[in-house]
């Protein structure tokens, strides 16, 4: 039996990896889950278990200045410390929760590949490398790092763009027609993706996505068709729309295109138990 420790007891992936497990793995994976905001980890002893998934962090972008420090704090120098710990205390395998936004938004990377110099361009994405970097000089052959790169995480109970997208899908008539490529993974997938490296002891960066690229205009159509709502697609702005999208936030958000190379997430084992249809549907359906 191997055991798990995942610091970030009320993250939205903590939890849902942790219902996995017990869902799908509960004789071969032990999950226990820390808190992490009122310090009490720092007395939770983390002797005897075998990896500790961290997905404690501040997870949505900021431009907001006043945040950069917390940010820092949060999701580099925290990190740091809870691995520095969990070295100490005999874990083997430390997995990261990182970020795409460490290669930057739609303006610098588009379609990322193993060549793909890492390049973040707000303080979430470089707070997330720099724990990546401070992660590489405490690996070794005894303690093994596992850093994973998710491109924008979306399921039942999730926040962010998706959340956004999905109540605009649900009112609108129409919708551009306009052609983008996204990476895009869905939570089950993610934690499929996760019980797998922690069986295999991986160590090194992974780029987990879905099996299939999102358009923006497919998937506003796919949300909608759920909750009962004809979207018509509409080319007329799409001249508008290619002018705009690399140099209006909200365009790059919406039409921009960002995704991995296929062959960077490529696993020995498939970890993709959802399609692009079923991920929706279940992320829609009560």
């Amino acid at each position: 039996m191997i055991k798990v420790l995942i610091t970030g007891a009320d993250s939205y992936v903590g939890k849902a990896f942790k219902q996995w497990v017990e869902d799908r793995y509960s004789e071969r994976i032990h999950v226990d889950t820390v808190g992490m905001r009122d310090g009490a980890w720092r007395e939770r002893s983390f002797e005897g278990y075998d990896s500790i998934l961290h997905v404690a962090g501040i997870a949505h972008v900021s431009m907001d200045k006043s945040m950069e420090d917390l940010y820092y704090k949060v999701n580099t120098d925290l990190t740091a410390d809870v691995a520095a710990k969990a070295k100490q205390s005999g874990v083997k395998q430390f997995i990261f929760l990182s970020s795409m936004s460490v290669y930057g938004g739609t303006t610098t990377a588009k379609v990322i590949t193993r060549d793909t110099v890492p390049n973040p361009t707000n303080f979430y994405g470089d707070s997330k490398l720099k724990a990546e970097n401070k992660l590489a000089e405490l690996a070794d052959e005894a303690f093994v790092v596992a850093n994973v790169r998710p491109p924008m995480i979306y399921g039942k109970g999730s926040k962010g763009n998706y959340v956004k997208l999905a109540g605009l899908a649900q009112k609108i008539p129409f919708f551009p027609s306009h052609q983008n490529k996204r990476s895009m993974i869905h939570i089950d997938n993610l934690s499929e993706f996760l019980a797998l490296i922690i069986l295999n002891g991986d160590s090194g960066t992974f780029h987990p996505q879905n099996a299939d690229y999102v358009c923006t205009s497919d998937l506003v159509l796919m949300i909608a068709s759920v909750h009962g709502n004809r979207v018509r697609r509409l080319g007329l702005f799409n001249g508008v729309i290619d002018k705009l999208v690399d140099r209006n936030v909200t365009m790059n958000k919406l039409f921009g295109d960002l995704a991995y190379a296929k062959e960077l997430s490529v696993y020995p084992q498939d970890y993709h138990v959802r399609d692009f249809f079923d991920s929706i549907v279940v992320t829609e359906r009560k």
